[in-house]
């Protein structure tokens, strides 16, 4: 399990500045990596949001991109008074390296009851043959 973590780890693209802006852990926005014989399938827990609170992007580099934005505490009502706010709020944003067989043209996404699940296709790779040279 641990060398599954840190693969996941290694094809995360980390950004040490997010955290510092939402106030809140990089990790904000908790989101699984699977893979399954046909498909890479992410799940990300977003509470309380809806679809139109959130982007699904792939970039030509092959990366998917999972990023919207909570609204923030202070906006609920101008006589409501907060005595604490934990929950992460404002701008997030996730990104991850798709391995090589993603095919990224077909990438689906969906979301139900605040969790999103965005499944990408795989293409088989096709592995080096060997070719028989006749010596003249």
């Amino acid at each position: 399990m641990s060398s599954l973590i840190s693969q996941l780890c290694v094809d995360e693209i980390f950004d040490p500045f997010l955290s510092m802006i939402n106030k809140c852990p990089v990790l904000n926005t908790p989101t699984d990596w699977k893979e399954t014989p046909e498909a890479h399938v992410f799940i990300s827990d977003l509470p309380g949001l809806k679809k139109e609170d959130v982007k699904v992007e792939v970039d030509e580099g092959r990366v998917l991109q999972i990023s919207g934005e909570r609204p923030s505490a202070d906006k609920d009502g101008e006589n409501d008074k907060w005595h604490r706010v934990e929950r992460c709020r404002g701008k997030f944003l996730r990104r991850f390296r798709l391995p090589e067989n993603a095919k990224i043209d077909q990438v689906k996404a969906s979301m139900e009851n605040g969790v999103l699940v965005v499944t990408v296709p795989k293409e088989e790779v096709k592995k080096p043959g060997k070719k028989v040279i006749e010596i003249n």
